[in-house]
């Protein structure tokens, strides 16, 4: 079996972040969201890993590289646009050939890893096994309608009127028989070419397709508040551990990761928290579900339930929450204008001003 990534959209819904930086390289407790994915396929059993990339190729390859560091052989795919799911599948024909594969969005987070969907899928042998999830507003998502057995009946992407609140999660395993129906597909009135679509074409020409509603955590990091989810899922489970350096006149409570060449002096930290590598934490408090990257610098400020990137600085200001500060960012206090009021007044007036 091989791995299908796709790491080429645009992550419209992270802008401004990025504009200078692939979506699925943002960390999730300092970690890209993309490498969680990487790890989930290793620990699958699966070797051969094709990424499809984009614009961002350059940015992608720079951080994966030839895949040996996840114990994995990667391979990557040029899109020239996003075009689809099924799209991917189509140009990465030639280097799937026959082989079974799972395809997974780099942007998703599931907890659990994919080991059970995978063990299942070789085991039964469908042409196709998704995963679904139940969600409050499927009218965003690819949309599953089953019968009463539990059978995948209909498929339909981002539908106006849902027919049931079963989402597909972005994780899907096919047999090469998915080429044929691919190959028979015309873009939707997205102008893609949908892997919903595709999946339909398979039941429709009497092909089985199994799926599976997962009760654990599942996130699309496609925009701010669900990469801050994640990231606090994530921080529930690390395990405290200092490897740089702490003064007397701090106070580290909880799950709180300090490492190498971080220091934090004066400071209240309270986890779970990671101070990234080079990073410096002053005179300041750092509140839970908190990642501040490498080379940071928190000075004389107080954060909480965000994602700090690398190389930004925070200096001087009384509280921030519910942020994700870009790479290299600063943040300083606005300059304070003295308050003045200007009053035209006619002749026995009376004012009240409030200070």
């Amino acid at each position: 079996m091989k791995a299908l990534v796709l790491a080429g959209g645009a992550g419209s819904r992270l802008r401004p972040i990025t504009h200078t930086s692939a979506k699925q390289l943002v960390p999730v407790a300092n970690k890209p969201v993309l490498f969680y994915g990487l790890e989930a396929i290793r620990d699958a059993g699966i070797r051969e890993v094709g990424i499809v990339v984009g614009d961002t190729e350059a940015e992608i390859r720079g951080a994966v590289g030839d895949g040996s560091a996840f114990g994995l052989d990667v391979t990557y795919l040029r899109q020239d646009a996003p075009r689809g799911l099924a799209h991917a599948v189509l140009i990465a024909r030639e280097y799937l050939g026959g082989d079974d594969f799972v395809m997974y969005l780099g942007d998703n987070f599931i907890v659990g890893g994919i080991d059970g969907l995978v063990d299942r899928f070789r085991a039964e042998r469908p042409q196709a096994q998704i995963m679904l999830t139940h969600v409050s507003d499927p009218r965003a998502f690819g949309v599953a309608e089953l019968d009463g057995a539990g059978r995948v009946v209909a498929l339909e992407e981002k539908p106006e009127v849902p027919k049931s609140d079963l989402a597909l999660v972005g994780v899907y395993l096919f047999s090469a028989a998915v080429h044929e129906a691919v190959g028979e597909l015309k873009p939707s009135a997205r102008g893609e070419l949908e892997i919903t679509d595709a999946i339909q074409w398979l039941i429709d020409h009497g092909h089985r397709v199994e799926s599976t509603v997962i009760t654990g955590y599942w996130k699309d990091t496609g925009n701010v508040t669900d990469m801050l989810e994640v990231n606090r899922l994530v921080l529930e489970s690390v395990e405290p551990h200092v490897e740089g350096e702490v003064d007397g006149a701090s106070e580290l409570i909880g799950r709180v990761v300090v490492e190498a060449g971080a220091r934090v002096t004066g400071s209240r930290v309270v986890g779970p928290v990671v101070v990234g590598a080079g990073s410096v934490v002053r005179d300041s408090y750092v509140g839970p579900f908190t990642s501040i990257d490498r080379d940071c610098a928190v000075l004389d400020s107080e954060i909480e339930y965000s994602i700090v990137l690398r190389g930004a600085s925070i200096d001087g200001v009384g509280r921030i929450e519910c942020s994700l500060i870009g790479r290299e960012a600063e943040v300083t206090p606005a300059p304070r204008v003295p308050k003045a009021h200007r009053l035209v007044l006619g002749d026995h007036s009376k004012v009240q001003i409030s200070n």
